[in-house]
């Protein structure tokens, strides 16, 4: 039995993404914090912007996520209630 073409080349994505998921977290890592901490010694208002500039790339993944799997999430909405009544 083979192996479907997208299965294997998912997997390669999959691990390609695993082993270089820690080199790209570590590049912006001493920006995001070193920026913030200057611009308050300077009485600046950037800390505030990427705070906000991180809650929003947080919440995009939910709000795709939601809007895909709108249809199974109000279906479940709609058993859980149902269940509640009976």
């Amino acid at each position: 039995m083979k192996p479907k073409a997208s299965s294997v080349f998912f997997l390669v994505v999959l691990l390609m993404l695993l082993f270089l998921a820690g080199e790209t977290y570590a590049q912006g890592c001493s920006q995001c914090k070193m920026v913030p901490m200057s611009d308050q010694q300077g009485g600046g208002t950037a800390a505030k912007g990427i705070n906000k500039a991180i809650l929003y790339i947080m919440a995009m993944p939910y709000i795709v996520l939601c809007i895909l799997f709108r249809k199974q999430i109000v279906r479940f909405y709609r058993q859980f209630r149902e269940k509640r009544r009976a």
